[in-house]
């Protein structure tokens, strides 16, 4: 006979069992006064007539909606694609230069890579253990106290798409930089140009990329599958020109031991650390490709793998990128005065001359729009997800499902929306809008350590296919002990003496975005929000029905593609 299993998601409390199912209710759902929609009777789904990928994401209480399209490599390129190695490095070389010269882009990018990939390590195994769209928010329901889920739940996810939306705002506006050093450059800089024309470019950019991300899943895994080639094509051609072009190197002397201050700060040591933030910044945003895993074929495989393979080689990569510059930069302080404004660039055009320096100025161009693509594609599937869960107001919308696209086009706009308007800001203040900016990797990196805290703290942590085995705890426990650190450095002015210009205001924005939390749970998400929500029930057949059905597409694919919250 059959038995009707209910997903992970709920189990009953055994005083709970006692009342009956009739009169069953959680906690959470006792103190639920309102909803963004109705509630009805999650999903029956027969577990003999799932995939394997589709059976465990029943179990973890959701409905398969989207196609399966992403394969292994799509998946790693899309991996790859959201640190945009080559061209995060471009835009960001110019922290750790002004910091504490070569020595600080060398040992710095070491140093915070290592770090770094502590955290993508300890999120590839969450990622494998609960493999939905909602990512590192979703863990929270089996890593966290039951009584803590809502709050716990409610901050990550705040955190989380506060980073991915300043961070693909961020993305955007690179775009802009990089767009138009290029035509600076080959005007031989005649043309400077200005905030309003780089938010000019960043807008269309974004709109662009908000166009691709409307069209199909099978679309957006066709051309994030040809980024990785052409990325790592750039960085070896890259590597290699410098090098040979390059005709007054430094010596390995001055690369690995030489410290200028350019900041301000003293003593030296002390600006030296601000050179973190080029890798911090270059290697974040690690649970994206978890934010498309109910696209991906096997999501507990590949997505965990494809995150410690791409992070792994954004690493080494980028620290080889940055011992290339080092050697071949030339005098530090003239790159940091180029009328552009891009440290990198101006290297690239006194290296090779204006019509190279233009063709690798504009690859990293293409190189961040793909980077942009792929955080507008992750940002929408988070919404998306947040949505399925009534964490947003106007979920009804948002969790539509085109017909046509079977993509989240609602969301994916909202998404565009606010990052348009997070860049607008640089028409009135620069320093505002770089403030923003600084907020992407705190507000990312403690929406992972959250997560992972509770994962040491209480032990309700069931393991997937990718584990770190006996190192796990250590490389967890050096994840949160390296984003405290790091933390320290992202809220501070990097240039001294600070003015109203150049004063870093991420600390104000860290306040005022808890304070609009606190409030807004107070105020309204404690009554509507429960944590994330049962969509699905899953009846297990006689013993032997799911043994040859791992190529079985489930019956849901066929129902209606305009999807409403429950």
């Amino acid at each position: 006979m059959a038995q009707r299993a209910m997903s992970e998601g709920y189990q009953a409390t055994p005083d709970e069992a006692e009342k009956g199912p009739t009169q069953r209710k959680s906690s959470a759902f006792n103190r639920r006064k309102s909803s963004a929609v109705p509630d009805v009777p999650a999903a029956i789904l027969e577990a003999s007539e799932l995939s394997v990928a589709d059976r465990r994401l029943a179990e973890l209480g959701y409905v398969q909606v989207y196609k399966r399209e992403f394969s292994w490599l799509s998946c790693i390129s899309f991996a790859f694609a959201i640190s945009g190695l080559y061209a995060t490095v471009t835009t960001t070389y110019i922290y750790p230069l002004e910091a504490g010269g070569a020595a600080s882009t060398v040992w710095c990018w070491l140093i915070s890579g290592g770090g770094c990939y502590c955290i993508a390590l300890s999120v590839a195994e969450l990622v494998s253990a609960y493999p939905t769209c909602g990512g590192l928010y979703f863990t929270c329901k089996y890593l966290a106290p039951e009584a803590w889920v809502p709050e716990i739940g409610w901050l990550v996810g705040w955190l989380n798409l506060l980073g991915q939306v300043a961070g693909a705002a961020s993305t955007e506006y690179g775009c802009g930089q990089l767009l138009l050093a290029a035509v600076s450059m080959s005007t031989n800089f005649t043309y400077v140009p200005t905030d309003r024309q780089t938010v000019g470019v960043m807008a269309a950019s974004t709109l662009l990329h908000s166009i691709l991300n409307s069209l199909k899943t099978s679309y957006l895994e066709k051309m994030t599958k040809t980024y990785v080639i052409f990325h790592i094509a750039v960085l070896v051609a890259c590597c290699i020109t410098l090098l040979v072009m390059c005709d007054n190197k430094h010596d390995s002397h001055y690369v690995w031991t030489d410290v200028t201050n350019n900041s301000g700060w003293t003593p030296n040591g002390w600006s030296f650390l601000f050179g973190f933030l080029s890798a911090s910044w270059t290697m974040t945003d690690y649970d994206a490709t978890a934010h498309i895993a109910e696209e991906i074929k096997s999501p507990e495989i590949k997505a965990p793998w494809s995150i410690a393979a791409a992070l792994g080689f954004t690493w080494i990569g980028g620290w080889l990128f940055t011992i290339v510059l080092a050697y071949t930069m030339g005098d530090p302080t003239e790159i940091l005065g180029s009328p552009m404004a891009q440290p990198v660039a101006q290297v690239f055009y006194n290296v090779t001359g204006r019509n190279a320096g233009i063709f690798f100025t504009v690859a990293a161009y293409i190189v961040l729009n793909f980077t942009a693509m792929t955080a507008i594609q992750a940002g929408s599937r988070t919404i998306w997800a947040y949505a399925r869960d009534e964490m947003l107001p106007g979920s009804r919308i948002w969790y539509k499902i085109n017909k046509s696209t079977d993509t989240p086009i609602y969301a994916t706009w909202l998404f565009t929306v606010c990052c348009v308007l997070i860049n607008l800001i640089g028409l009135g203040s620069y320093t505002a809008i770089v403030a923003i900016f600084n907020l992407t990797a705190i507000a990312l990196d403690w929406s992972y350590c959250i997560p992972v805290i509770c994962k040491l703290l209480y032990g309700k942590f069931e393991p997937g296919p990718f584990h770190l085995g006996k190192a796990s705890v250590a490389i967890n426990i050096t994840a949160v002990a390296w984003t405290t650190f790091v933390t320290i450095i992202y809220v501070m002015p990097t240039i001294r003496p600070v003015t109203k210009e150049n004063m870093n205001y991420v600390v104000v924005l860290m306040a005022a975005v808890a304070l609009f939390a606190i409030i807004y749970w107070y105020a309204s998400g404690r009554y509507y929000y429960t944590g994330p929500r049962v969509k699905a029930q899953l009846i297990m057949g006689v013993e032997g029905d799911a043994s040859s059905n791992d190529e079985k597409k489930a019956p849901i694919a066929d129902s209606p593609r305009e999807i409403h919250v429950n």
